[in-house]
């Protein structure tokens, strides 16, 4: 069997469970080449405040079409010190240890968000042992005309995937004997039972120990 391939949008600061599809596979996609998502995880993520009261923390954006996809997003002119000054309701003087180091690396705004948020997910997976092999859709040059299941297909036959991993909610969206028509076996993680939060707020919370063991609980099945 070919490698296992998973494929996901960049979320910026994404819950734990977001990283098993980094653990579980051979090969991890960065799928950037697509519509940006204005009400996705893509450009923001929930921290609690000050107060213990979940609010949005989302990235500043310079204004963009409707139709701009994720790896032609720009931030705004001020960004890094607009960041600055929406992370303050959060209190996280009390960041240590791992919870501090993807901090200051979050605070370290540079280059297209789609490069920020991706170099916060290879920070992360440092952090938590996670080994990191990652391709960004956007380098293969995919053809404009594919769309949907065919476009992931053409990804994974482009990376000689054996197997497709997915996270449960994509159960919807893929079709079992599509995919094993074209040679590839398609599974699907189990749900999450880990906290849902931001893994910013995990690491504040809980050693990044506890959330890695979150992370190897399943393996995919010959």
């Amino acid at each position: 069997m070919g490698p296992t391939v998973a494929i996901m949008q960049p979320y910026f600061l994404p819950y734990a469970g977001y990283f098993r599809l980094i653990s579980g596979s051979d090969t991890f996609v960065v799928y950037d080449c697509v519509q940006f998502p204005r009400r996705g995880w893509a450009h923001r993520n929930k921290l609690r405040d000050a107060n213990g009261v979940e609010q949005w923390l989302t990235l500043p954006l310079k204004p963009a079409p409707q139709d701009v996809r994720i790896d032609e997003l720009e931030f705004a002119e001020d960004a890094a010190a607009e960041l600055e000054r929406r992370l303050r309701p959060f209190g996280l003087d009390r960041a240590s240890g791992a919870a501090a180091a993807l901090l200051a690396d979050a605070r370290n705004v540079q280059g297209r968000p789609v490069d920020y948020i991706v170099r916060l997910l290879e920070t992360t997976c440092g952090l938590l042992d996670v080994p990191w092999n990652v391709v960004r859709s956007s380098s293969l040059e995919l053809p404009a005309s594919l769309r949907g299941q065919d476009r992931i297909l053409e990804i994974c036959r482009r990376l000689g995937a054996g197997r497709y991993i997915n996270a449960p909610g994509g159960r919807d969206l893929y079709d079992p004997a599509t995919f094993a028509a074209a040679g590839v076996r398609l599974q699907f993680l189990p749900p999450f039972d880990g906290a849902p939060g931001s893994i910013l707020q995990r690491l504040l919370d809980d050693p990044p120990e506890r959330v890695r063991a979150e992370l190897y609980g399943w393996r995919p099945q010959d």
